[in-house]
């Protein structure tokens, strides 16, 4: 049998890399450049850092215009700068969490008014998921909300560097953008190899100054991808091997990142796991949990780590009827020993799990302000999620969700 394994990113990865970004700029022969952050971005003073070194591509950077506020009220801007061998760049900052069919096309409309030939995009999922979707509607007719789905996008899109400022997400190089269509209530998902950034500058210096909270948060996030991905119906050996060692990666170090934020070593492997763990699950996809947890990131504006991580015990012990093998060679993989009794082994790795996220200090579904009069609302539409395909365990029913929904509240 063969298996297809899509890799496209070049990875500049390690503490200073960020260095590498003006002759990633100038490789590309780019003229005009988008570069896309949210405002916690620029507070951390990451944004100008990144401003600093594009500026080197050609030379230094003046901004030229003022910034203006976009039509919508959002906080974005365009700031455009100019070189003297001609290099510019347009600002957007006003990536929001979950980022909706309306900022994307804002974003759209001021990219394609300064002609930008490429976008640099900062920060965690939101900006580099925006990005992403921006650059579909420069070399694709029509509006955002047409290409959910799989393969949708026909046309190759523009050179995109993505720089993660967070260890969790993966969208650096993954064919993944997940956006908010706010008419109808849903997240959904745009997957195309066309999407996939070009370029990766991994450099953990930039996670140097994330909250504990959101440390913790898109920590676990990476860890859902590691086991969902792994137990995928779509896994093959290629998936499943990246998955196994992102998630031994992951679990060991997230405790320290989130103990002492100033732990570089523990911040370089939380990225390096994150990056293993994506060419795993942008090859055999996600399931139950990333069903949930868009729901609630829809309907609640539930951060998508959070959303993924309160959930995720209670679904593993779900799914681990179906895949009893798999969760032990999880359970396994990040120091656990079986006991040699199936019906125990099998729970190990959502007890760690569950375990792990009460250490963290993970939210409740009660905590962030979910009722329990949601859960028949919330099951209804978590059934109409398409990455419940990619489940190990169907046959998947309204009943079963509003009991996981119950033991995670």
């Amino acid at each position: 049998m063969s298996y297809n394994f899509y890799v496209k990113s070049n990875i500049d990865f390690g503490r200073g890399a960020l260095a590498d970004l003006p002759r990633i700029i100038e490789g590309y022969r780019l003229k005009s450049v988008m570069i896309v952050y949210d405002g916690g971005v620029k507070a951390a003073g990451i944004a100008d850092k990144v401003i600093e070194q594009v500026a080197k591509a050609g030379s230094t950077a003046r901004i030229s215009d003022a910034a203006r506020s976009a039509p919508t009220g959002t906080a974005a801007a365009s700031l455009r700068g100019s070189s003297s061998v001609g290099v510019s760049y347009t600002i957007f900052d006003g990536v929001i969490p979950n980022p909706t069919n309306e900022v994307v096309e804002e974003a759209a409309k001021i990219a394609k008014e300064a002609k930008v030939e490429g976008f640099v995009a900062v920060g965690g999922g939101s900006s580099i998921d925006l990005a992403k979707a921006v650059n579909i509607l420069m070399t694709n007719p029509g509006r955002i909300g047409e290409y959910g789905g799989m393969n949708m996008v026909k046309n190759p899109c523009l050179p995109l560097i993505a720089i993660p400022t967070t260890a969790g997400t993966s969208s650096e190089i993954t064919n993944v953008s997940a956006l908010i269509d706010t008419e109808k209530v849903i997240k959904y998902v745009v997957i195309d190899n066309n999407i996939v950034a070009t370029d990766v500058i991994a450099d953990p210096e930039l996670t140097r100054t994330v909250p504990r909270s959101v440390s913790a948060a898109t920590g676990m996030d990476a860890i859902t991808h590691a086991v969902e991905s792994y137990i995928s119906n779509m896994a093959t050996p290629l998936t499943e091997y990246n998955a196994l060692k992102g998630l031994e990666i992951l679990y060991h170090n997230l405790p320290r990142v989130c103990e002492n934020g100033d732990d570089m070593d523990a911040r370089e492997q939380m990225m390096l796991g994150c990056i293993i763990t994506g060419f795993s699950f942008s090859n055999a996809n996600l399931g139950l949990v990333h069903g949930i947890a868009h729901t609630l990131s829809a309907h609640f504006g539930l951060a998508h780590g959070m959303a993924n991580a309160c959930v995720l015990p209670y679904v593993m012990r779900y799914n681990a009827e179906a895949a009893p093998e798999k969760m032990v060679d999880l359970a396994k993989s990040i120091g656990l020993a079986p006991t040699g009794d199936p019906e125990t082994d099998k729970y190990l790795l959502a007890d760690a799990l569950l375990q792990l996220t009460k250490d963290l200090g993970i939210k409740t579904l009660q905590e962030q302000g979910i009722t329990k009069d949601d859960f028949d609302m919330l099951a209804t539409d978590v059934l109409h999620e398409p990455v419940l395909g990619f489940n190990p365990r169907q046959g998947i029913t309204k009943e079963d969700i509003i009991e996981i929904l119950k033991q995670a509240y």
